[in-house]
């Protein structure tokens, strides 16, 4: 795979909560499709969104503003957002620019699935 060809992959889990997978580099070459892919499924208004990075390779800030972007669009539509990830590349750049503090960030699916149904409790 190119490395600044993210790939995304929108599937349901637990009962129709949308899942985006990106697997790839998230910068400011190929930030685009995932941004575009989170809005249109936030425009869906769903029950929430998750975001799974585990195979996000590398993170520039392009990716770090689609997180951000992505965290208001879905807060202003109240869609609980939450983002999947525990590998370094992600979560240094998270942690440095404290932007990993905005948002509700899980080191695995199954806690991210419990974080949202708490909010939509």
């Amino acid at each position: 795979m190119n490395e600044h060809a993210p790939g995304t992959h929108t599937t349901e889990v637990d009962g129709g909560i949308p899942l985006i997978r990106v697997v790839g580099a998230l910068d400011a070459v190929s930030h685009r499709a995932v941004a575009a892919e989170l809005d249109a499924v936030v425009e869906r208004r769903p029950a929430a969104v998750l975001l799974d990075l585990r195979e996000v390779d590398f993170m520039g800030s392009a990716g770090i503003a689609v997180l951000i972007n992505a965290h208001h669009h879905a807060s202003r539509l109240h869609v609980p957002f939450a983002v999947i990830a525990d590998n370094r590349c992600v979560l240094r750049p998270l942690r440095m620019s404290q932007v990993d503090a905005a948002l509700s960030l899980h080191a695995t699916l199954e806690h991210a699935i419990a974080a949202v149904r708490v909010v939509t409790a």
